[in-house]
């Protein structure tokens, strides 16, 4: 690991912060403040797949105990949606009760506000909503003729000609993968509380950028952007479904009509239907190699679904633009439109699937070459960006790949499947590769030197539990060549200007570079007042985005290396992961204690992602069977195995700050590295995720046929 400050500043292990607050109760969360006065709502979720609101029988149950308000699309106040998001066109989610069309279930169509949570519970699920219902379409496959390409700039990357490189390969892997549809599944449901405090609104929330929350939720409801203000200071994970939702939406429209403190807070089922998810995908890839590895062709095409609202593109194709050279690059996405809601960003978007198949197209590659597979992907090591022709800002995926085959035992494997076994269980091994963008946006910052001698940080930042505000601590403190205990870092608040939100493993990175920035000038600034601090304290703020417009134009990523050892009992079909190691080059590693527990999380999805998750949809009714725990599987303590991850160094020379991130990156190329230890174990291929037991008792079955 790189560290360049003091021994109690960057590079150096810290426990969180607020880590106290959080395991003694003290930090409240989004639904945990209190208020006077506060009423609560309830979301009504539609009972179709698609059709309209005939009449929403609500006279009956504004007669019940406690029961304040129902809202829906015969009476709702009109909202403003014919604007201008930060993301582009508004979300028609966000529409909320402006139209009586359902377009997919789980739609909200009524909101029920009562004195108590149990009264709002109660009348919610005694209202007759009527519906006009029409014929829904919800089935995705490969292979559907009303597939299309989006118009999005980076739905489509080529180069060369693909099909004549194909043709002159000595070996072609042609092969389709699928990855199910995946949901978020954080800790803490959703869960928001809206109020009006002196003409401004306040909004007491659980999200990814409270600045971001705060100009939607102006533009909606036509209000100055200040006199919104959004707090969000401890979160209970996000993984990319807590933007904008409805529930914020109606929760501001019923504290707006009410004039009083109105909290939503959804059930676990609730977010299943309206807060996001992972698109299922159909992938295919197709590559072509000379004898000795070198890849002549490669070709990586994703289908996803979106909902008829909007397009939403998982993009699984783009890793092969970025991790191997080949002489004719094609990568596309795909979309089709079904009656269902639209999909989201979750953890490592379009990379998590896309490294599923690419990885294990690589392998199967590397298994008709007769080729060590670490050493078929050091033989297509670019030394520019494949596509863009750009230099990388950093790059040592080999690194990555030697350190990890050295303490994995990797030398010591039999490339024969098959070739070990303990009692009952065939064992084998696996690795794949990772990569993940690491992008910056600008953003602002303050800091405040106090009268004490102690400094104030002040940054739209979100901790969603990566330990954000502990690694901000950190930079602040170095930048400022004082302890962290000096260090007070306050985030989560749309009154401390704009700044980037905690996604696309661009929050620590983008933020650092604010807070180092105004650190840095605070300190000319106190030379400059000889030590005599004012009592409102001496504050420099700044704003980054000269500073990132003026860095080179560069490929700019993190990467990584993934193990895996499985056992598969052939017998049931079960499969367990024994061990897991991810070596990584991610930069400058602010704080490897929260830093590696990033990782590992990742790894564990990834592990999770390979097993477990696989969320199905009921053709009759367009609706998710089992929206809860008890029927949505993800990994378990029992489930996960000694796993590590660990850094290298990753110096980036023309960066401010040469922080990557390291959010995504745990997750991608895990599911893959597990697949194709499945296959090294067992010498069955499998192409579908979840491995459920049924699938490898049927492939096994399969292929004694093939062989007996």
């Amino acid at each position: 690991m790189t560290t360049t400050a003091g021994p109690r500043t960057v590079g150096v292990a810290h426990t969180r912060v607020e880590g106290r607050d959080k395991v003694t109760g003290a930090a409240r969360y989004a639904s945990e403040q209190p208020f006077d006065h506060l009423a609560h709502g309830w979301l009504v979720l539609s009972a179709i797949a698609r059709g309209r609101v005939r009449a929403v029988g609500d006279a009956a149950v504004r007669a019940m105990p406690g029961v304040l308000a129902v809202f829906h699309s015969g009476n709702a106040p009109r909202l403003m949606t014919d604007y201008t998001s930060i993301l582009g066109p508004p979300d028609p989610t966000l529409a909320l009760f402006q139209h009586d069309r359902v377009p997919h279930q789980g739609w909200p169509v009524a909101l029920v506000v009562a004195e108590t949570p149990e009264q709002a519970r109660e009348a919610a699920e005694a209202l007759v909503v009527e519906y006009d219902e029409e014929p829904h379409d919800v089935a995705f496959h490969a292979g559907r003729p009303d597939t299309y390409i989006p118009e999005d700039a980076n739905a489509v990357a080529s180069k060369g000609d693909l099909e004549a490189e194909l043709a002159a390969s000595a070996v072609v892997v042609d092969a389709s993968y699928t990855t199910p549809e995946e949901h978020h599944s954080a800790m803490e449901p959703h869960a928001v509380t809206a109020r009006w405090d002196g003409g401004r609104l306040e909004v007491i929330d659980t999200n990814q950028g409270a600045m971001w929350v705060a100009g939607e939720l102006a533009q909606l409801f036509s209000l100055d952007p200040s006199s919104v203000r959004v707090r969000s200071e401890h979160i209970g994970g996000a993984f990319g479904s807590k933007g904008v939702r409805p529930h914020q939406v109606a929760a501001v429209m019923a504290a707006t009509e009410l004039q009083r403190p109105v909290r939503l807070a959804l059930t676990r089922r609730q977010t299943f239907a309206i807060t996001g998810y992972r698109s299922p995908t159909a992938q295919r890839v197709r590559l072509g190699a000379d004898p000795d590895g070198r890849l002549r062709a490669l070709e990586h095409e994703a289908l996803s679904l979106t909902s008829t609202l909007r397009p939403f593109v998982e993009t699984s194709a783009v890793l092969g633009r970025v991790l191997y050279d080949a002489r004719a690059h094609h990568t596309a996405h795909r979309l089709v439109d079904l009656d269902m809601p639209t999909p989201t960003w979750m953890r490592a978007p379009g990379e998590a699937p896309g490294s599923f198949a690419l990885e294990s197209a690589l392998d199967e590659l590397a298994d008709r070459l007769g080729m060590d597979p670490i050493e078929l992907r050091a033989r297509n090591e670019p030394t520019v960006g494949p596509l863009s022709g750009l230099p990388f800002s950093s790059r040592d995926l080999l690194g990555c790949f030697r350190e990890g085959a050295r303490r994995f035992g990797w030398a010591e494997r039999d490339p024969r499947p098959r070739s070990r076994r303990e009692g009952r269980w065939l064992l084998g091994t696996g690795t794949a590769a990772a990569t993940y963008p690491s992008g910056a946006a600008p953003s602002t910052a303050s800091v405040t030197a106090e009268a004490d001698g102690t400094f104030t940080v002040r940054i739209t930042a979100a901790d969603v539990g990566t330990g954000a505000r502990t690694a901000l601590t950190l930079i602040a403190a170095e930048a400022l060549d004082v302890e962290p205990d000096r260090v007070t870092v306050r985030i989560g608040d749309s009154d401390f200007g704009p700044a980037w939100v905690a996604g696309g493993s661009m929050g620590t990175r983008s933020w650092s570079l604010a807070v180092s920035s105004a650190a840095r000038e605070l300190r000319g600034r106190l030379a400059l007042a000889d030590g005599d601090i004012p009592p409102e304290g001496i504050t420099a703020r700044t704003d980054t985005a000269g500073l990132l417009a003026e860095l080179a134009k560069k490929e700019r990523h993190s990467f990584g290396a993934q193990f895996a050892e499985v056992a598969v009992d052939v017998t049931t079909g079960e499969i367990r992961v024994r061990r897991m190691l991810g070596i990584f080059a991610a930069g400058r590693i602010v704080n490897p204690l929260t830093a590696r527990s990033q990782l590992v999380g990742g790894m564990i999805w990834g592990l999770s992602m390979a097993l477990h998750e696989e969320a199905v949809r009921d053709p009759a009714s367009g609706g998710q069977l089992g929206a809860d725990f008890a029927n949505y599987h993800v990994a378990a303590h029992a489930d996960v195995p000694a796993i590590e991850a660990d850094f290298i160094d990753d110096p980036v020379p023309d960066d401010p700050v040469g922080v990557k991130g390291i959010g995504e990156i745990g997750i991608v190329g895990a599911a893959a590295a597990i697949s194709n230890a499945v296959r090294h174990a067992t010498g069955v291929r499998h192409r579908d995720l979840p491995l459920r037991p049924d699938r490898v008792l049927r492939a096994e079955e399969e292929a004694a046929a093939q062989h007996g």
